[in-house]
């Protein structure tokens, strides 16, 4: 070591410095020289190398045959994911760091060399399938060892990566964590035999059960296989619901890509958005209309292999274009170990399934769910709602709703599966009147529908009922009185009413049970309503019935609900309370108690693909899911939504105005008015657009008007 400082003062220095490097080598020798006898040799493939004999490395060696699934350790309340180190790429290892090894001396070891690996314990997540376990008897200096991987976190923006899992110490938050194949497999060994998926063809019924759902559901996934799905690339369907869509779904999943809902409504543009966002290998499309989208789109779809098409003839021949029959029979035959390979690799915190949001304020962000985003959601939901298990009593239910939404998903695939429920197919035309036909020959015990569905269903049976004679108007009007409070008063009294007065049991006799046999509701024993917000006096309405619509509210990024109204625990215009496991809080909350709703739980999502700005901006530091929707509490902790923070109007007098609750009042007090639009920012003034009910408009002017004309409708 040389010194060859031009001042004294920083010769001295230099010298001081070169005697610590001296005595720092002195002792990184003698350590060494002193724990020779403690170090082995290990041999791999690209050489030899010392390592400490002390440390125990675990090789996992997938097993091909079925084991039970244990419960995986936990730390700090979040299950971890062992990240495998790789010694000379050979043999994959995770820390299994003594639990007796004191502090102490692990701070000593770092003392001594600087560069010593971390001692953090991990635990893993269960893998698909159990793994048989060596332990391999050999010791390395830390100066040497293998840097362990980085603890995972709450959320990430990669595919690829894996996430903390938000574990309970006990409940529902405590189970533990599947991937979709082992519900899959449960569900079949349980349901077997059970009809798990129904659906017309013609004027044909047909339905296959849950074995053979699950058989298909592998071919699908060795024909994507096959066909060249990469690790962590999507799978994009693009059509109406069917059991094709399904398999599909499930089949990318099982095959190790990501399954990708595509709004039919959707542009070629905005297809060519999703798939190139998800590195689409194969889309699947519905029909030649949905196939000319992405035919227009596909020289810029560089990652895109092949396309399916799952209804309807092939109108052209073209390479890497199948029919759903021919894509099926590429897999059919093929073995079944690469597929069981990609499965027993799977686990609950890797991502499964991407669900773009509508891209209001900017591009579609694909919303990235996990195995155990899915899988444990479905749990708590037949937790919290008390669905029956096959084959006692079935749950059925009517997929109908866009599966390239989370909750249609979540009610028509996973929840179902998880009972052995039963889903039936409505037609492509549902939402243009035939909903009704398939309600009545299904005979669904549960059923999703937006408000708009239910709505309309309001609209046509006050149409109707305009069109009765004046005595059965009379008889229905007060049945719907008797109704209305009777279960006004059910509400308030948690369901727990000791004795149900004789005119509603005349009313249900007269007129309930007709409504809901017409409307194929008569099952039915939980209706809901969601996606969006619905009047008070569509609830109302309904409610006069003797048909509750019981509110829930979530998130894409929360794998659909967060809060769920029931039967015994609901209000009018609330949505509920958390689903077992769950958590709220109110941030930043005001005098009123409003505050930003933010979501805690394993239903919480890892992220948004390929964006890591906006996943910082919906996670918070601690992990919390921050809505944007403002909301508050009743005592009874139900929670009730109260506006959007963006929409907040901050007039020029710098006034904050949530428009919610007085668009929501001026609809109420005026039921003729069908949308009310507050509008303010930087004004100084506040004012309204309107919109009104056509035919109740006019009815309500001939009322109030007097005029030569026979009616006001003759003016327009």
């Amino acid at each position: 070591m040389i010194c060859s400082s031009s001042s004294k003062i920083s010769r001295q220095a230099a010298c001081t410095h070169c005697v610590y490097r001296l005595i720092q080598a002195t002792a990184v020798i003698f350590y060494w020289t002193w724990n020779y006898k403690k170090f082995t040799v290990y041999k791999g493939k690209k050489g030899t190398e010392v390592v400490p004999t002390e440390m125990q490395l675990t090789v996992c060696e997938p097993t091909t045959e079925a084991v039970v699934i244990m419960d995986p350790p936990r730390a700090d309340g979040f299950l971890e994911s062992s990240c495998a180190a790789s010694l000379d790429g050979n043999v994959d290892t995770a820390n299994d760091s003594s639990e007796e090894e004191s502090t102490g001396e692990r701070e000593e070891d770092i003392a001594v060399h600087n560069e010593a690996a971390s001692s953090t314990k991990m635990t893993e997540v269960p893998a698909e399938q159990a793994s048989n376990t060596q332990t391999v008897n050999t010791q390395r200096p830390n100066s040497l060892s293998v840097p362990a991987a980085a603890d995972p976190g709450l959320w990430t923006s990669q595919g690829d990566t894996e996430v903390k899992l938000r574990m309970g110490d006990s409940g529902v938050a405590a189970e533990t964590p599947l991937t979709i194949h082992q519900m899959f497999t449960s569900a079949v060994q349980r349901f077997g035999d059970v009809t798990a998926l129904g659906w017309k063809e013609g004027e044909q019924q047909k339905s296959l059960n849950y074995r053979d759902y699950y058989q298909n559901c592998r071919i699908a996934a060795k024909s994507f296989l096959k066909l060249g799905l990469e690790r962590y690339h999507g799978v994009g369907i693009l059509g109406f619901n069917s059991p094709e869509w399904f398999m599909a779904d499930i089949g990318a999943i099982f095959a190790g890509g990501f399954a990708v809902g595509i709004y039919t409504t959707n542009s070629p543009e905005a297809c060519q958005y999703v798939a190139e966002n998800c590195k689409a290998n194969i889309i699947v499309v519905e029909n030649h209309k949905q196939l000319q989208k992405i035919l227009q789109v596909e020289d810029k779809l560089p990652h895109l292999k092949a396309i399916i098409q799952y209804k309807d003839a092939l109108k052209e021949k073209r390479p890497n274009l199948y029919s759903w029959a021919e894509f099926m029979e590429l897999g059919r035959h093929e073995p079944d170990a690469p597929l069981d390979v990609i499965i027993s690799s799977q686990k609950p915190n890797q991502c499964c399934t991407l669900i773009y949001t509508s891209g209001t304020t900017g591009q579609p962000k694909g919303v990235m769910l996990s195995h155990d985003n899915l899988t444990w959601t479905a749990l708590s939901i037949s937790i919290h709602l008390k669905l029956t298990e096959a084959p006692e009593a079935q749950e059925v239910v009517v997929s109908y709703l866009p599966l390239s939404h989370i909750a249609a998903q979540m009610v028509d695939i996973w929840s179902t599966m998880k009972v052995g429920g039963a889903t039936y197919f409505a037609q492509p035309d549902a939402l243009k009147g035939s909903l009704v036909n398939t309600l009545k020959e299904v005979h669904p015990t549960v059923f999703m529908g937006v408000p708009r569905v239910w709505e309309k269903m309001q609209e046509k049976m006050k149409s109707v009922g305009a069109k009765s004679s004046t005595v059965r108007r009379k008889v229905a009007a007060w049945a719907k009185d008797v109704g209305l409070q009777t279960n006004l008063t059910k509400m308030n009294q948690n369901g727990a009413v000791s004795h149900t007065p004789l005119t509603y049991r005349v009313a249900k006799k007269l007129v309930f049970k007709k409504v809901r046999k017409a409307l194929g509701l008569e099952r039915c024993k939980k209706c809901f309503t969601g996606a969006a917000p619905i009047t008070k006096d569509t609830l109302e309405f309904f409610l006069s019935l003797d048909i509750p619509l019981y509110e829930l509210y979530g998130m894409s990024e929360s794998s659909g609900p967060h809060t769920i109204s029931l039967p015994d625990a609901y209000r009018l215009t609330s949505c509920g309370v958390e689903l077992p496991g769950c958590k709220t809080k109110l941030h930043n909350r005001d005098e009123e108690g409003n505050g930003e709703i933010c979501f805690w739980g394993r239903h919480v999502f890892m992220g948004y693909l390929n964006m890591p700005e906006k996943t910082e901006e919906a996670l918070d530091a601690e992990g919390w899911l921050h809505s944007g929707d403002l909301g508050k509490h009743d005592q009874n902790k139900f929670l009730y939504i109260t506006g959007r923070i963006k929409e907040l109007i901050i007039t020029a007098g710098g006034e904050n105005i949530p428009p919610v609750p007085i668009e929501d009042a001026v609809k109420e007090a005026v039921p003729l008015i069908s949308n009310a639009m507050l509008i303010g920012d930087k004004r100084k003034f506040l004012s309204m657009l309107l919109t009104v009910k056509v035919k109740t408009f006019w009815t309500w002017f001939d009322q109030m008007c007097v005029c030569p004309l026979k009616s006001w409708r003759e003016m327009k």
